[in-house]
């Protein structure tokens, strides 16, 4: 009988506990809100912006005494102002000179948000700097990608099937090469069947840093697969994956023997790349500037000259050629089917003709499988005007194609094109393979601009 008894006396110990804590008030728990508001913005005062940010989310009380101005201003003059009185010498005097009539004056958060907008153009400011190196092969910003990464920008795809169910994958490799950027998302039973996708988003994500917390998405391309499909082409395919071209710079990698989804590549081209991934909005594109060039109305020829081209053949590993060829021209006889045309390497010019390095292919991988495209690979171009600035530029997954042509005497192999077209213009590429030197020999660039574009950049009628 001694322990039945000595269990009833723990539980109307329990029971009187319980009560004890009902009775007591609810204040006493959260001691915290208790205190004064100058104490809390006391003890706030000697967090940074970060940790602000981060307490703001505790409740509400927190959020409001962590955006008071006395705090954001004292911290917004301590990294971007110069007080030119003579500094106070503890912390409370400052705060003492910073709750002072005008600064208490201002909306609730208003120095907060100034702190922001302020650090934010101090960034914009700061990374347009370093793109203003520009390289005198390509036009281009030399530091892109230098800048891509200290911004910590990185790309994501949202695809939405028919049934409207939408899912966002994060990126699953990328390469840079010296004009463009490759982007690969991986399907891993997560993308839906091919026939199923109703669209893709590709935004550009910043991750912003501590001291501006935040996350910022722009939206660089968006695609009704209803319309793609029909115009989709299939450049080129291996045992296990056919690769289609849903437009320039977009490829689907189709597993063979099923309809799901291998693989999603992009190929981004540098020019803007930066304004293109961080300053547009989640459902707008950055809309790039429009520069009139200069009217001559003195040179008959004003467009159809001047021009620079650099262009290169790579894949996501390695690179086959790269080129820059100046002085490009077009007389007026030449126009032809409303294309105004560029050539960079003469078919008739041995002296102009170079090698390759390497096979032309297209590497691939996804989870455990990889493989290998042959005669696919991609094509990044950049033609200036002749105010050495990008005119029209391009970077696209491209095919190579046995052409049949009649006997070269020149060179003893298979001749293959490769054949890039768009709406603003053309590229024709000529290429052999030489057997003995086991090697491809590019015999032969055109480029073809159509007047349309011509007419509306320098402002002529062709």
């Amino acid at each position: 009988m001694a322990a039945p008894k000595a269990v009833s006396s723990r539980v109307r110990a329990v029971r009187t506990s319980k009560r004890a804590d009902k009775s007591s008030p609810p204040s006493a728990h959260n001691f915290m809100e208790r205190l004064p508001s100058e104490i809390l913005i006391k003890i706030l005062s000697y967090l940074d912006a970060s940790a602000l940010c981060n307490i703001s989310h505790v409740n509400k009380l927190f959020y409001q005494l962590a955006s008071d101005n006395a705090l954001w201003n004292k911290i917004y003059i301590a990294e971007f102002g110069k007080i030119k009185k003579r500094k106070p010498k503890c912390m409370d005097e400052l705060l003492l000179k910073m709750a002072t009539v005008e600064v208490q004056d201002q909306t609730a958060g208003y120095w907060k948000r100034l702190y922001f907008r302020t650090g934010a153009a101090c960034d914009v400011n700061k990374w347009k700097r370093h793109l203003g190196l520009i390289s005198c092969h390509t036009g281009l910003p030399c530091q892109t990608e230098r800048v891509l990464r200290n911004l910590h920008v990185t790309w994501e795809l949202t695809v939405s099937d028919k049934s409207g169910h939408k899912v966002t994958h994060e990126l699953s490799w990328s390469r840079f090469c010296e004009t463009s950027v490759t982007l690969c998302w991986s399907g891993g039973g997560c993308l839906p069947n091919y026939q199923q996708i109703s669209s893709l988003h590709l935004h550009g994500i910043r991750r912003i840093a501590l001291s501006y917390p935040g996350l910022k998405k722009s939206l660089m391309a968006k695609l009704d697969m209803q319309t793609q499909t029909k115009s989709a082409q299939v450049i080129g395919q291996d045992r296990l994956v056919e690769l289609k071209l849903l437009q320039p710079g977009i490829i689907i990698g189709v597993w063979r023997d099923q309809c799901s989804v291998a693989f999603v590549m992009f190929t981004l081209h540098f020019h803007r790349l930066v304004e293109r991934s961080i300053q547009g909005s989640f459902t707008c594109p950055y809309m790039e500037p429009t520069l009139k060039a200069p009217f001559d109305d003195i040179d008959p020829d004003y467009g159809l000259h001047g021009y620079q081209l650099h262009i290169a053949l790579h894949d996501t590993v390695c690179k086959f050629m790269s080129g820059s060829f100046s002085q490009l021209f077009c007389r007026r006889t030449q126009i032809c089917d409303g294309l105004i045309q560029l050539t960079a390497i003469s078919r008739a010019d041995l002296s102009q003709h170079t090698p390759l390095s390497g096979n032309i292919t297209l590497p691939w991988r996804c989870e455990a499988l990889h493989g290998a495209v042959q005669n696919c690979c991609i094509m990044s171009l950049t033609l200036l005007d002749e105010f050495e600035k990008p005119f029209w530029c391009v970077s696209s997954p491209v095919s190579m194609t046995l052409e049949k042509t009649p006997v070269s005497y020149d060179y003893d192999g298979e001749h293959f094109l490769i054949h890039y077209q768009d709406s603003d213009g053309q590229v024709k590429m000529k290429l052999v393979w030489m057997k003995e030197q086991k090697q491809f020999f590019l015999i032969g660039i055109v480029v073809y601009v159509t007047v349309c574009k011509v007419n509306k950049h320098f402002s002529r009628d062709y």
